[in-house]
């Protein structure tokens, strides 16, 4: 790409318009599109409609204005600072631009990108933090589609943080020198202990701890984030996980956790693998609560990830007591846990009306004990059984179920790697269920949903667990084809 070919023609800026006029003329949708736009700032807003469409006279008054009547005159745009012709008129368009070019106003013809002296952007506003997309006419659409996804990165609370950062700067400039001081004091104010405060709308807090830190008197103090990783896929990870993980010192991470979800981490924070998985657990639990408390105590913002949901198996528990009991601040960041993404993956409904009104979430090996648990029996009177890291277990689980009353032939669903692209999916019935401990094939985790409404999945893409098993879908029991249609 030549030098050229990666130059702007256009300058991005921003213009000043507190208390100053800014004219809109029009009748319809493009000018109410205009008004809504420059209704995010202060600006003295003006819009001449000589025949307002209801579009426009609904949304003006949704910001409480309304249209000025009267046929278009060069007068009307005395005293703007911008200009906007978007009257569906090309010729009258281009008529305003003349007319506010003569009057040396910035004016802007919707549609016609020659008479436009400047550009509008799609548009993030984080008062008085704002975002300006542009892509100079070239498409718009992508536009709204990148501010789509920077607003959804955004905490809704950084307008905010900024203010409060305007009510410090005067104090920074007087009591810390230019350079790495201030710098210092600012990367912690954005990113620690007074961000978190003012996430939490805890006001008060935030300007005691913006405080503290300005005057020296004890160190920044740590956070950890257990967040949860989701089953897999990167674009199932929450936004406010990916908010988390993009403010982290450092990611403290389970191996079942693909590398895609933690490189969306901040480029320069430390990552630390902990392990975490059957047969390759290099460090224990109680190794992990130390080094969370260790971290939280050196001011680190961490975010502990785990796969699937911390909640969910995922051991939260004690990580949460350690810190508790260390007094490290920490919260909890929910994720997509794999038996929903498993369901999904198979177009399964876990309840359905009339079939399966119940849904128990359990690990093979909670089925190999020698007392059957009470939530086995909810299996047989039609609760949906989802069963977590079942398959070096599968034998005993379907035995015990049997025992316990429910019918051999009753479908299974089987799911490894749910909702990634490597994901395998295989069926069968409660009899079959022993076969998958001989897929040693099978290394990624994987999860068996039994019940009566396994029968209403779609297995056109799933292949039979049992050797010699014939490749027909298991047939849907009449009930959960009569609650499916």
């Amino acid at each position: 790409m030549s030098t050229r070919n990666a130059q702007l023609t256009t300058f991005p800026a921003f213009v000043r318009v507190d208390a100053r006029k800014v004219a809109i003329f029009g009748n319809g949708a493009e000018a109410a599109a205009k008004a809504r736009l420059v209704a995010n700032t202060t600006a003295d807003i003006s819009v001449y409609a000589d025949a307002p469409e209801a579009e426009l006279t609904d949304s003006l008054s949704r910001l409480g204005l309304e249209p000025l009547p009267g046929a278009y005159s060069a007068a009307q745009m005395d005293g703007a600072t911008l200009v906007f012709a978007a009257t569906g008129d090309a010729a009258l368009d281009r008529k305003i631009v003349a007319d506010a070019r003569a009057r040396r106003i910035p004016a802007n013809a919707v549609d016609q990108p020659e008479f436009c002296d400047f550009l509008t952007p799609a548009l993030v506003n984080r008062a008085p933090v704002a975002i300006a997309i542009g892509t100079e006419g070239a498409g718009p659409v992508l536009a709204q589609m990148i501010r789509a996804r920077i607003d959804q990165m955004l905490s809704p609370s950084l307008g905010t943080l900024a203010r409060l950062a305007q009510d410090y700067r005067v104090a920074v400039d007087r009591l810390l020198p230019r350079g790495v001081a201030r710098r210092v004091f600012w990367r912690r104010f954005f990113e620690a202990d007074v961000a978190t405060h003012v996430a939490h709308n805890e006001i008060s807090l935030a300007r005691r701890a913006a405080t503290r830190m300005l005057r020296g008197r004890e160190p920044v103090p740590g956070h950890i984030w257990l967040v949860g990783a989701g089953p897999g896929a990167e674009d199932l990870l929450t936004l406010r996980a990916q908010r988390a993980m993009m403010e982290a010192d450092a990611i403290v991470y389970d191996a079942l956790v693909p590398e895609t979800v933690v490189a969306l981490g901040r480029r320069d924070a430390e990552r630390i693998s902990v392990g975490k998985r059957k047969g390759c657990h290099s460090k224990s639990q109680a190794d992990i609560n130390q080094l969370l408390v260790q971290l939280g105590r050196e001011g680190k913002r961490v975010v502990r990830l785990k796969s699937g949901d911390p909640l969910v198996f995922g051991r939260a528990g004690e990580e949460m007591a350690a810190l508790r009991d260390a007094g490290v601040s920490f919260e909890i960041v929910p994720g997509i846990t794999s038996a929903l993404a498993a369901a999904a993956d198979f177009e399964l409904p876990l309840t359905l009306r009339g079939v399966a009104s119940s849904l128990v979430f359990t690990t093979g090996h909670d089925l190999t004990g020698a007392a059957l648990p009470d939530w086995a029996r909810l299996a047989v009177s039609g609760a949906t059984l989802c069963v977590y890291m079942g398959r070096t277990v599968a034998a005993s689980v379907a035995t015990r179920l049997i025992e316990a009353g429910l019918p051999a032939d009753m479908t299974v669903a089987i799911v490894e790697n749910a909702s990634r692209a490597d994901r395998r999916l295989f069926h069968g019935t409660l009899a079959d269920l022993p076969a998958l401990e001989h897929r040693t094939e099978l290394s990624g985790p994987v999860m068996v949903v039994i019940g009566d409404a396994v029968a209403g999945a779609n297995f056109d893409h799933s292949t039979p667990i049992a050797e010699g098993q014939s490749d027909a879908a298991p047939a849907r029991t009449r009930s959960t084809q009569t609650q499916a249609a």
